[in-house]
């Protein structure tokens, strides 16, 4: 069985674990250092980076990070799921969809209209979760680097 709860202090080593897994994943370069400060954030209330953990048999096994976005056309509030990861050996256990039901029933609880998300296009995987979860947007995104 899953559970879905905020992270503790005592969380920290195994959370860098699946931050770091996370990275690989995407390839993206990540240092200890950096993990640090996102595990600050998560730590600091008066941050709005947040997370939830998905913990089973006494481990944990995913992770989500969150956080709340104004949007202006619709005059109302959202949430924006930045990092969803569950450990390859816990995936098909549900731990994701967990994740994002408890992020769902806190927008919910919050009063967002909707919560948003975005993932590699190859990650079918995933997106077979996403598919029946949510819809699909026809946007395309970009970034311009700073």
């Amino acid at each position: 069985m899953t559970i879905v709860r905020k992270p503790q202090a005592a969380d920290r080593a195994a959370w860098g674990g699946l931050y770091a897994g996370y990275a690989e994943f995407y390839r993206v370069e990540q240092s200890e250092a950096m993990r640090e400060r996102v595990w600050g954030w998560i730590m600091d209330p008066a941050h709005e980076v947040e997370a939830l953990v998905a913990e089973a048999h006494g481990a944990l096994v995913g992770l989500a990070h969150f956080r709340p976005y104004s949007r202006p056309l619709a005059a109302a509030q959202g949430g924006f799921l930045d990092d969803l990861f569950v450990a390859p050996e816990a995936r098909g256990s549900g731990a994701a969809e967990a994740l994002i039901r408890a992020i769902e029933a806190e927008g919910r609880a919050r009063g967002w209209t909707l919560i948003r998300w975005i993932t590699a296009e190859d990650n079918a995987r995933a997106r077979t979760l996403y598919d029946r979860l949510a819809q699909a947007t026809g946007w395309v995104t970009y970034d311009l680097k700073l």
